[in-house]
């Protein structure tokens, strides 16, 4: 990857050697199509509509040299395994539709206390899509910016609700898919050898755990909400 980029470095320089000085200096490249800022954070207001990655610059002190077949990427950091880059994209993936759920939760569920943990839930996932995303840009990993069509599923079965109806399906889609993603984040935990990942693999079990509890102080985690226990 280091060695297309710097051909391309090249390519571009010799080009600029080119062109008249006066000409070039006024010339703004034109942004991608394909990618979107790290720094645009989704809102209720604006999800992404694209499955595009984020085109996550590194560092100048990044030094990863990215296996463009995947595998291990060594960095400064340690070893970047595949199963820490997932973590990070799975930790995206959840903000991109938990964020905006809970604020869209926080105006429009029928009891207080899901009112109140939705605000405390879409801030903690605000704080964390910062973090994934800085991690990224450190790490040179390209990050979602779309929700899987499952989430979306999720995300139109709660809004599709009113009333009891929609607290009870919005804490029971969440508490699920909290559920899902903790055994990744032990398994990287225990695995990574990059101090990095397992600086963040500790954030994110600390925000996962938080929003299990909150979500189960609703009194809404009925035997309905509780997937069926591995065998």
């Amino acid at each position: 990857m280091r060695l297309h980029r710097s051909r391309r470095v090249l390519v571009a320089c010799g080009i600029a050697a080119l062109c008249p000085l006066t000409a070039c200096a006024g010339y703004t490249p034109t942004p991608s199509t394909d990618t979107v800022a790290v720094g645009s954070l989704p809102t209720a207001d604006t999800v992404p509509t694209d499955t595009v990655p984020v085109d996550a610059t590194p560092s100048d002190s990044a030094s990863a040299q990215a296996d463009p077949d995947g595998g291990t990427w060594e960095t400064e950091w340690g070893p970047l395994s595949e199963a820490d880059r997932e973590l990070m994209r799975k930790v995206r993936l959840a903000t991109l539709w938990e964020m905006i759920i809970s604020q869209e939760a926080a105006q429009r569920a029928s009891t207080a206390r899901v009112r109140q943990i939705s605000k405390e839930i879409s801030a903690q996932h605000h704080t964390l899509d910062e973090q994934v995303r800085e991690l990224a840009g450190k790490l040179d990993v390209q990050l979602p910016v779309k929700a899987t069509a499952q989430q979306q599923g999720w995300m139109a079965d709660i809004s599709g609700r009113k009333g009891s109806s929609y607290d009870a399906t919005y804490v029971k889609w969440l508490r699920l898919a909290h559920g899902q993603i903790f055994g990744l984040i032990g398994a990287v935990r225990g695995s990574t050898q990059n101090t990095l990942i397992r600086r963040f693999s500790e954030q994110a079990n600390a925000a996962v755990l938080n929003h299990q509890r909150l979500l189960e102080s609703t009194g809404l985690t009925t035997p309905e909400s509780f997937p069926d226990p591995p065998e």
